[in-house]
């Protein structure tokens, strides 16, 4: 278990958010995508915000009960993301999960996005690993 690094349960199927993206079309991403938030990424790839579903409720009601135009996820986003290493144990992401830590972590490496570790997959491991519970690794589409 202690050998579990976060490169072995991160998600690297979900394409993160792009600046300049329309709160719509991030709203509509993270629904399809069935996660609670994801990175924001400049044309490098380099993570330089975090957009979650809080965010984007809050963004919504403005906009649209006060009529206060469209704004876009470099409105809303959080410009200063918590990231982790590819390298990072898992039970050391799990632990951090108990201190109001994020419920997604992008996974940077060489300054670049490779990947997303969610809560679930990190519950789904201790599951898989302690319990012998084995609930796939990616998000069931519906």
């Amino acid at each position: 278990m202690r050998s579990l690094k976060a490169s072995d349960i991160m998600w690297n199927h979900i394409e993160p958010v792009r600046l300049g993206t329309p709160l719509p079309a991030v709203v509509k991403h993270l629904l399809q995508n069935h996660v609670t938030g994801l990175p924001v990424v400049d044309n490098g790839r380099k993570v330089v915000g975090f957009v979650s579903e809080q965010d984007c409720i809050h963004a919504l009601l403005v906009s649209n009960y006060h009529g206060e135009g469209e704004p876009s996820v470099d409105d809303v986003m959080k410009a200063e993301p918590v990231t982790i290493s590819p390298e990072m144990s898992v039970v050391d992401l799990a632990q951090n999960l108990g201190h109001g830590r994020p419920k997604v972590y992008p996974v940077e490496d060489h300054g670049r996005l490779v990947g997303i570790v969610t809560r679930t997959s990190i519950l789904a491991e201790l599951a898989r690993v302690g319990a012998g519970i084995d609930v796939g690794r990616f998000a069931a589409a519906d």
